[in-house]
């Protein structure tokens, strides 16, 4: 089985990428790679972001490795928390404080519209190959369910009546920005590696 460093020790982002990837690749985390310092992000764009810590870790370890990179996107907030996503309340990462944070920005807008994105940036010999999925949907007026983590309890995709925070993973893959670009890698590394599509690998759009 390949291996490829994945540039996070996030457990929940791991547990949904390998779920999307299977049995193709196993995924390694930072801490597991003996990797134990931060990965910076100091763009001003996801892409960019994703690229630089794949490029890192590249130049850390000489092994094939991805990172990911997510943001959430509100409209009448001109695209904020964006590539703040993580740290839109504070450096603490607090998702409550960024939950809250989003709320209060919205008290008084009539538009909810939003979108998770994520980018992947996998590094395979030093080339690398960028994937990106969407989730477009809308900011509930309060938190709901305790699934997920991040802005989930706010985040309702568009097509469902459960936010993210309700909804169990198999679920959220019917959905996820994460998945989505997930698949994309997946099908890229079925066909880089030789190998016939899984009947059940979906690659969505």
């Amino acid at each position: 089985m390949q291996e490829l460093i994945f540039a996070s020790n996030n457990d929940h982002k791991i547990r949904e990428l390998q779920a999307s990837i299977g049995d193709l690749v196993r995924i390694t985390s930072l801490k597991a790679a003996g990797i134990i310092r931060e990965i910076e992000e100091p763009f001003g764009t996801i892409r960019e972001n994703a690229s630089e810590k794949s490029r890192v870790i590249f130049e850390l370890t000489g092994k094939d490795c991805f990172s990911e990179d997510t943001g959430l996107e509100v409209d009448a907030l001109n695209g904020e928390p964006g590539v703040h996503s993580a740290r839109y309340a504070g450096e603490e990462r607090s998702d409550r404080l960024n939950i809250e944070k989003v709320l209060t920005k919205l008290q008084n807008s009539q538009s909810r519209k939003a979108r998770f994105r994520t980018v992947i940036s996998l590094r395979l010999g030093g080339t690398e190959h960028i994937f990106e999925g969407v989730a477009e949907g809308s900011i509930v007026t309060e938190p709901v369910g305790d699934k997920g983590f991040g802005y989930d309890p706010v985040f309702l995709p568009l097509g469902s009546s459960q936010t993210f925070a309700q909804m169990d993973m198999n679920q959220k893959a019917q959905y996820s920005h994460r998945r989505k670009a997930g698949d994309k890698l997946v099908a890229f590394l079925y066909s880089k590696l030789d190998l016939p599509i899984h009947e059940k690998l979906k690659v969505l759009p």
